[in-house]
């Protein structure tokens, strides 16, 4: 069995889980998230904790154990406060601007690329260069950030590109001259 998924997931009170046939509802101030539940998991609510259990002892349900586990913890973290995601453009000329539900980011391409920005989603642009993404669902937040990233990934010679704030990138030494 798996060790995450013994462990029970404490729900706030501020937060409603509601589970219906094959479906968790999780409701909060930030959003509403669903999530479908595999046949082989059985879910309790009571006395705001969730536990799961294994309904049959196979590989495959053990493989979903675990995992629906996460995803329903970060359910009910993110429909308590909004994940975060931020990033740093860094180039000469790069820049983005949010428009109704476009983020339009040129990237020293010769076109800016769009992306669409899904619901439930907030994206702001500080000094035309730093991006927060923030949404309840940590998928899609990570998403977002990821499409956004791979525009421009950082290039480990002069570092400039599209990343993460925390991300460290090792730089290489440049070709040096004849001596």
């Amino acid at each position: 069995m798996s060790r995450i998924g013994k462990l029970p997931i404490k729900v706030p009170k501020n937060i409603t889980v509601n589970i219906q046939n094959d479906n968790i509802l999780i409701k909060g101030p930030t959003g509403e998230l669903t999530q479908k539940i595999p046949k082989e998991i059985n879910i309790s609510f009571n006395e705001n904790t969730i536990t799961l259990k294994p309904n049959e002892d196979t590989r495959l349900a053990n493989q979903k154990y675990g995992l629906l586990r996460s995803l329903i913890k970060n359910m009910v973290l993110g429909a308590e406060k909004k994940f975060e995601q931020k990033l740093q453009m860094i180039g000469v000329g790069y820049k983005a601007q949010v428009q109704s539900n476009k983020l339009t980011v040129n990237a020293g391409y010769t076109h800016p690329v769009i992306f669409d920005i899904p619901n439930g989603m907030d994206v702001t642009v500080e000094a035309n260069s730093n991006l927060t993404i923030k949404g309840s669902n940590k998928d899609m937040v990570g998403l977002l950030a990821a499409k956004i990233r791979a525009t421009r990934p950082p290039e480990p010679y002069k570092g400039k590109g599209i990343r993460y704030v925390d991300e460290i990138i090792l730089r290489k030494a440049g070709k040096s001259g004849k001596k």
